[in-house]
């Protein structure tokens, strides 16, 4: 029977052949599918910045195109290449002096609470002010665009950008001939390097050494006044502090930073002939202050009946600080920049002794922490919830006072504001500014309308 052919025939191996040759289609299919989804997004993206770069060869952006979207942020570290040709122009303008022999200066953290004020009376005496600042968030930044706005009015230039953008420095010292530096950026605080001990490394030291690294090379090489602080005397007890003192016990990271940057300074004028003058501020304050200070918080804090922390020292004492007016560090930084020699060095070399100099500005006349509350309470006319404790170990120091006789002797530096004079005029910026009003002024509205 088999031979006659009476079985079914065998179409297993048929079957198999039609299926493999149907899995290899569909895998044909599949890769042919995305290889042309990949040269199709491959081909898009080409397109997509061809049509860019057609875009901004066509219309490069300039600086008032890109502040229109974004008012305050004009050049920022990682977009040095937003320079153009305006961009220049504004450098150039806000660089240059209107009056004769005047100087150039570059103030970096200008929008800062010294950077402010001293780019103020800089421009306002004729002097070219061009600004640097990162506009960090160390502390409330609208009060710093607010300041920023300030400076804009007189015609000053902020530059957004790090002080560690070296290629930016070089580029600003390339467009206007700067003659002199106010280096005014650092991070500031004591009590916050116990959170955020690496930004005082990279503002205070390494943005300290990136500046001097662009200033060296540049010829001309500019004269540099710096902020020191009056932290570096640290647990000194010998008073009033003097620049011949000794200043190796800092009491927190900040003050080892401006203690370094001392050091580093003195580097660069022994090697490369840098002019430097250090300036060692004492507890400055004033309108456009910074709110990390006790008088700006303890304002705040008692307008709104909230306790204020009032520190005594270990053994019961109170503390005490030589409470500087804004003011009269301005004509000291100020001072300080007129009376600066040229540096010596060329190409980076070093031609000959440089100036180099370290000075106190203080108010001579330290006041108790417990005085500076009583002064707010009368201004304010609010009695302040006072919790009274122990100091803690966070760096601060109990006592300041400066010995002032040096910048007296070179540049006439001589404080006129008393610690309730400059209150006075704090608390009249403060309520201003913030839009609020003391109860010794409404009770004085009320009066005159009785």
């Amino acid at each position: 029977m088999n031979k006659m052919g009476g079985g079914a025939p065998d179409t297993s191996k048929t079957s198999k052949l039609e299926r493999y040759n149907s899995y290899l289609r569909r895998v044909k299919y599949t890769n042919l599918l995305a290889a042309s989804s990949k040269l199709l997004f491959r081909l898009t993206l080409l397109a997509a910045l061809l049509l860019l770069f057609f875009f901004f060869t066509l219309n490069p952006p300039t600086t008032s195109q890109y502040s229109s979207h974004h008012p305050h942020r004009l050049l920022s570290s990682s977009s040095s290449s937003l320079g153009g040709p305006a961009w220049e122009k504004q450098v150039r303008i806000s660089a240059a002096p209107r009056r004769p022999n005047g100087l150039s200066v570059l103030v970096t953290g200008a929008a800062g609470f010294v950077g402010s004020h001293c780019s103020l009376a800089l421009k306002k005496r004729g002097d070219g002010v061009l600004g640097l600042d990162n506009f960090n968030s160390y502390y409330d930044v609208s009060l710093k665009r607010s300041r920023q706005s300030l400076l804009n009015r007189h015609r000053v230039f902020i530059v957004e950008a790090d002080i560690n953008d070296a290629k930016l420095l070089a580029k600003l010292f390339d467009i206007a001939p700067l003659s002199h530096v106010l280096h005014l950026a650092a991070q500031a605080g004591v009590r916050y390097a116990l959170q955020n001990p690496l930004s005082y490394i990279q503002s205070n030291i390494a943005g300290f050494v990136s500046l001097l690294e662009t200033c060296k090379s540049v010829n001309p090489q500019p004269r540099i006044v710096w902020a020191s602080s009056s932290s570096v005397y640290g647990l000194n007890s010998k008073t009033p502090f003097s620049e011949h003192d000794t200043t190796d016990q800092p009491a927190s990271l900040y003050a080892a930073t401006k203690k370094s940057g001392e050091e580093i300074a003195h580097t660069y004028n022994h090697i490369y002939g840098l002019s430097l003058t250090a300036l060692r501020f004492f507890t400055v304050y004033g309108p456009w202050g910074r709110p990390d200070m006790a008088y700006y918080f303890f304002t705040k804090d008692i307008l709104n009946g909230k306790d204020i922390t009032v520190y005594k020292t270990s053994d019961g004492e109170e503390v005490a600080r030589d409470f500087t007016f804004i003011d009269d560090v301005v004509k000291g930084c100020l001072g300080a920049l007129d009376t600066a020699e040229k540096s010596t060095g060329s190409g980076g070399r070093k031609r000959g002794p440089a100036q180099l100099r370290v000075y106190n500005l203080g108010n001579t006349a330290p006041v108790t922490v417990g005085r500076l509350v009583g002064i707010l309470e009368e201004l304010l006319g609010v009695k302040a919830k006072k919790r009274v404790v122990k100091m803690p170990r966070n760096g601060d120091v109990p006592f300041t006072h400066a010995n002032v006789s040096l910048a007296y002797r070179d540049f006439g530096y001589k404080p006129t504001t008393d610690l309730g004079s400059g209150l006075k005029k704090f608390v009249k910026w403060y309520v201003g500014y913030y839009g609020v009003q003391s109860r010794a002024k409404r009770g004085s509205d009320q009066s005159a309308e009785e």
